[in-house]
Formats: structure tokens, sequence, C-alpha cells
């Protein structure tokens, strides 16, 4: 079986947006994570990173945010580049200015703010408060539930508003970019649903193109259009996202469903599929 699932040339008309091209990434100057991770993301698209906890997501999309060198990580090899211009050695600030930003894993917020206050945080880099104020009110029409609660303390809400206030922080820089880095973590799939939507939403109506790294695969294979499978550090597979649903060993490997059955990742993960990819 081949690695890449659907081959296409882009045409100079659609020339991606986020072009990543094979990056190494290595920790303490020893441990190699990342081993030659390419990946491209067109100008209003939704793009998803896939693979198993450990696979290489978040190091990939802190690769892209310069966020390694927090960890003691460097890219060692490779290149980044954003509208054609190189931002391997952007500082984040910078990254956030030119319209790139990353909602970081876990629903960060600032537990001892408001929700309203949290929002605000996410335009520090703008100037103009009716314009400030205006991004906050579209804020609260894609969250109305972050409008309902917009005085209560962060700290005190529930995981799926956190994360709501996470996105929408991010939403109030007006990106050109975000780096979605596992957003259903710990909800319940209602909330993963509804989050799911508003984000296609954003990506729809807002013009937001969006790199997702996540691990439910088949909920991100439904909103996105194209996909790449990580493992170990490596691209193993990536083709559109419809392909990717309908090929049998990802359904098998990573939606659990064989044609015998429903199978779990735990009983097939250690199937002969990295020889076969990789071949």
């Amino acid at each position: 079986m081949q690695g890449h699932v659907q081959t296409a040339e882009v045409p100079a008309a659609a020339r991606p947006l986020l072009s990543v091209n094979n990056i190494e990434v290595i920790y303490d100057h020893v441990i190699l994570v990342l081993k030659g991770v390419s990946l491209h993301v067109p100008k209003g698209g939704i793009v998803a990173l896939l693979g198993a906890n450990g696979a290489g997501k978040t190091t990939t999309l802190k690769a892209i945010s310069n966020l390694l060198r927090t960890e003691r990580g460097d890219i060692t090899k490779g290149s980044i580049e954003f509208a054609g211009e190189p931002i391997d050695h952007m500082n984040t600030n910078e990254l956030v200015r030119r319209g790139i930003i990353q909602v970081m894993e876990g629903r960060h917020c600032f537990e001892h703010l408001t929700i309203e206050e949290n929002l605000l945080t996410g335009a520090y880099t703008r100037r103009g408060g009716a314009e400030v104020r205006r991004d906050l009110e579209m804020v609260y029409a894609y969250f109305p539930r972050l409008k309902e609660r917009r005085t209560s303390l962060a700290g005190y809400t529930s995981g799926g508003e956190q994360q709501m206030c996470a996105i929408g922080r991010a939403l109030m820089s007006r990106p050109r970019m975000m780096l979605l880095d596992e957003p259903s973590m710990g909800l319940a799939p209602q909330l993963v649903e509804e989050i799911f939507e508003i984000v296609h939403r954003l990506n729809q109506d807002e013009g937001v193109s969006i790199l997702l790294a996540e691990q439910n695969t088949n909920v991100a294979l439904r909103y996105a259009t194209y996909g790449y499978i990580l493992e170990n550090g490596r691209v193993v597979m990536d083709g559109d996202a419809a392909a990717l649903r309908n090929n049998e060993d990802v359904k098998e490997f990573y939606l659990g469903v064989s044609a015998s059955g429903r199978r779990s990742y735990r009983d097939v993960k250690h199937y002969k599929r990295r020889k076969r990819w990789l071949a």
C-alpha cells in the first residue's frame, strides 16, 4: 500500500498558505521527535493532522508557532513558510501579528479572569477599541454560551465552555490561520460536534484557514478537506479527507472498523502496516 492516497499537482492559484517542508525536531539535543515532516495548508482550507498520542502532532504545531524552545526543542532541518515567507525564526508575537495563532491542548484559560476578560486578552496586539468590541460581539454570536457566562470566572466554567473561550480568544486576534491542538480532548460527544460545527463556520464565514491536530480521526475527517497521518514522527499517509475516510487501512487502524466488524486501536496498532506503508 502506498503511503500517499492521492497525488495532485497544486495549481499556482491554490498555492498553500502554510508550507512545512521536511522538518526535523530534536529535544535536548539528542531526542529526535519529528523525522522529515512535510505538510501544506491551502488558504481557506481545513487540514487534519492525525495520529495516536505521541505521534508528533503537538510538536508539529509548536514548531510552526515557534514554541519549541520553551521545552528545549529545536528545528534542526527543513523550513516553514507562511504566505511564501520563511517564519522559522520569528518570535511568537510576530507570528500572531502576521495572523498565526495556536489554541493549545488542554483548554488553557486564565482561571482568575472572567470569560470576557479572557477573550479581550486575545486582542492584545490590536489597536482600536471600537473594532475590538465589534469582534467581541462576533465571538459571542458564534459562542452564545460565552455571552451568557461572560462575567463568570473562567476557572468555574465547564470544560466545553473553556474550550469555546480558548477558541474565541484566538479569534479576537483576527487570525488568518488557527492551529487547533486536540479540541475534542475530554469533551462529551455532543460538545465535540458543537465545537467542530463552530470551527467549520469560522472557516466558511470568516475565511480562517485551520490546521487541526486531533486523535478523534472520525470527526476530524468529517470536517477537514485534507488529512495527514503521523506515526512515530513521520507522515505515513496523506490524502483527501474523503479518500482517507474510505481507505480500508485507515478504517481499521484509526477508526476501529474492519471487514470483520469493529476492532479497537489497541487490537490492531501493531499490525504490519509500517512495513507496507514505508516499503
